[in-house]
C-alpha cells in the first residue's frame, strides 16, 4: 500500500510554498517561490492575483514531483494564506477586476476614518471583535467597487466574486466550482459577525459590500470541493482553510485556552487561545476566530503587528546593508547594545495595541558613533520589544500570566531574536523543531477532515522542541530598555498628514 501525505499551500505576503506532510507531522518535500511587491503609491501595496495563482500551483506541481510520489498519494490538500488581502473577480472569465489589496495597504484609510465619524467604532468592537483598520479586508472590497467603473452595478446582478487569498485559491483550485471561506478568515474582514457566524447586514450596507460576492463561511476543516484532475494528475479534497495566524496556533498544538504562540513572519502575531469565549480587549488587541470545527465556533485573543521581519527586508533592499536576512545575527552580537539606538519598523503604521494608522518609522537616537551593526541590532530588538508591547495587554484581558511563548516564522530562527526575547519578558521562549507551524497547522486540519489523523488528541503530541531560551538579564535592565523602546513609539505616533 502506497504511503499517503497531506498537502499544504502556505500563501504568505511575498512567497508562495507549498508543504508535504507525513503522519508524523514531519516535512517530507517543500518549495517556496517569491512573488512581486507592487507599491503604486506610497502605502498603497498590491499583488498580481494571477500571479499568486500561478506561482502557488508551480509550487504544489514542485512539491510532488520532487517527493517522488503521485498525485493520488496526496489525501488532501489544507490552505492557509495572509488572510487580509483581498480581490474581487469575474464570476464567469476569473479575471480579477484590480490586484488584490494587500493588508499592508493604508489607501482605505479615510475611509476607515468615514466610519469612525458615523460612530461606527463600538459596533464594530462587539459585532466582528476588531478595531476600524484600514488592515481589514471589509474598506478594501469597499474601495475595489467604488474605483471600478460599472462594478457596483455587475456585483448587483450576480456576475463578480469576492474574497480573501484562500477563497481565491479554492475558486481556482476546484475550477470555480467552490466559492468558499473559513470562519477564521471571514473574521478578518471587518464584515463578521463572530456571534452568530454569519456576514453582519449592518456592515454590508455600511460599506456598499453586497452579500452577494462573498463566499459561504465554512469550517476550517471541511472538504470544499476536489482539485481539477489537470492540475495534478488525480483528483485531490481541498479539505481546510485556516488563517495564518489561526494556523500556526493550531500548528504549535496550542489546543487549550491560555495556551500562546507568537509567529515572526513579514508581520508578526501572537494568539492566546480562549477556547468557546468571546473575550473583548480593553487594551487595543483584536478578538478573533481561531477556528470553527463541527460548526462551533473557537476564539482567540489576537496582537496583529505590521512590521516585524520585515524590517530585515528594509535592512536588506532598500538600506542594502546586509544581502541576507542570515547575517543579522552576527552582525547584532558583534556590538554589546545598540549604543541608544532605537528603530520603530512603523512603515505602514502602528497596529496593536496603539491602532495609529498616522504613525511612520522613527529611528531615535543617533550619534556620531552608531554605525551598521547597532542599525541591525536595533531592527532586531523592535521585534521582541513589539512582542512584549502586546503580552502586556493580553495578560490584561486574559487575567493569566504568561507562562512561557510558542514561537514559529522566519524570524524565529534567529537565537539573538528569541533570547531578547526571552529576556524581555522573563519567561522562556519553545522553538519547534518543524518551524512552518503555519503550513503544519493547514495539514493537520485538511487531514482530520479526511481522516488521515482521527482527532486532535492524536496531533497533541506533534510540538517537538528543537530550542528553549532561558531569560538571561535582570528586570530592571530589561525594564530600562523597554522604557526607551516606549519613549521611541511616542515619537512615531500621528506622523503622516491625515487624508
Amino acid at each position: 500500500m502506497m504511503e499517503r501525505y497531506v498537502m499544504a499551500l502556505d500563501e504568505g505576503t511575498s512567497s508562495a510554498r507549498a508543504i508535504l506532510f507525513d503522519r508524523a507531522g514531519n516535512i517530507v518535500s517543500l518549495a517556496q517561490r517569491e512573488f512581486r511587491q507592487i507599491y503604486p503609491r506610497p502605502g498603497w501595496v498590491e499583488h498580481d492575483a494571477n500571479e499568486i495563482w500561478s506561482t502557488q500551483l508551480s509550487v504544489a506541481r514542485e512539491v510532488i514531483h520532487n517527493a517522488g510520489i503521485d498525485a493520488a498519494q496526496v489525501a488532501a490538500i489544507g490552505i492557509t494564506n495572509q488572510r487580509e488581502t483581498c480581490l474581487i473577480w469575474d464570476r464567469k472569465t476569473g479575471i480579477p477586476l484590480h490586484n488584490a489589496l494587500v493588508w499592508q495597504d493604508r489607501r482605505t484609510a479615510g475611509i476607515c476614518d468615514q466610519m469612525k465619524a458615523r460612530g461606527l467604532e463600538p459596533y464594530v468592537k462587539e459585532t466582528t471583535g476588531l478595531v476600524i483598520d484600514a488592515y481589514f479586508s471589509g474598506t478594501k472590497l469597499a474601495w475595489i467597487l467604488e474605483n471600478t467603473p460599472g462594478a457596483p452595478q455587475r456585483a448587483e446582478r450576480g456576475e463578480l466574486a469576492a474574497g480573501t487569498i484562500d477563497t481565491w485559491l479554492i475558486w481556482n483550485l476546484t475550477g470555480g466550482q467552490a466559492h468558499v471561506t473559513d470562519a477564521s478568515n471571514a473574521s478578518r474582514t471587518l464584515l463578521f459577525n463572530i456571534h452568530t457566524g454569519d456576514w453582519d447586514e449592518r456592515l454590508l450596507a455600511e460599506l456598499n459590500v453586497p452579500r452577494s460576492i462573498l463566499p459561504d463561511v465554512r469550517d476550517s476543516s471541511e472538504v470544499y470541493g476536489f482539485a481539477d484532475p489537470d492540475l495534478f494528475g488525480a483528483e485531490i479534497p481541498v479539505a481546510a482553510s485556516i488563517g495564518d495566524q489561526q494556523g500556526a496556533l493550531f500548528g504549535q498544538s496550542c489546543f487549550t485556552e491560555g495556551m500562546v504562540k507568537a509567529t515572526y513572519g513579514t508581520g508578526g502575531t501572537l494568539l492566546m487561545n480562549t477556547g468557546a469565549r468571546i473575550r473583548t480587549s480593553e487594551n487595543g488587541l483584536l478578538t478573533t476566530v481561531a477556528w470553527r470545527l463541527g460548526g462551533k465556533l473557537e476564539y482567540a485573543l489576537e496582537g496583529t503587528l505590521f512590521s516585524v521581519g520585515s524590517v530585515v527586508q528594509w535592512l536588506r533592499d532598500e538600506l542594502k546593508i546586509i544581502h541576507s536576512a542570515s547575517e543579522t545575527e552576527a552582525a547584532a552580537l558583534e556590538v554589546p547594545d545598540t549604543n541608544g539606538v532605537y528603530i520603530v519598523p512603523a512603515f505602514n503604521g502602528l497596529s496593536a495595541p496603539f491602532w495609529d494608522q498616522y504613525a511612520r518609522g522613527t529611528i531615535v537616537g543617533i550619534t556620531r558613533g552608531a554605525n551598521r551593526n547597532h542599525l541591525i541590532r536595533a531592527s532586531l530588538e523592535s521585534m521582541a520589544y513589539q512582542i512584549r508591547d502586546v503580552i502586556h495587554r493580553m495578560e490584561a484581558d486574559s487575567g493569566i500570566a504568561l507562562a512561557e511563548l510558542k514561537v514559529d516564522g522566519g524570524a524565529a530562527m534567529n537565537n539573538f531574536v528569541l533570547q531578547f526575547q526571552a529576556d524581555q519578558l522573563g519567561v522562556r521562549v519553545l522553538r519547534p523543531k518543524v518551524i512552518d507551524t503555519t503550513a503544519r497547522g493547514a495539514a493537520f486540519l485538511a487531514g482530520l477532515a479526511v481522516g488521515y489523523w482521527k482527532d486532535m488528541a492524536e496531533l497533541h503530541t506533534a510540538f517537538a522542541l528543537d530550542r528553549e531560551f532561558q531569560p538571561s538579564t535582570d528586570r530592571a535592565s530589561a525594564d530600562h530598555l523597554y522604557h526607551g523602546w516606549c519613549r521611541t513609539v511616542d515619537r512615531s505616533r500621528d506622523w503622516a498628514e491625515h487624508e
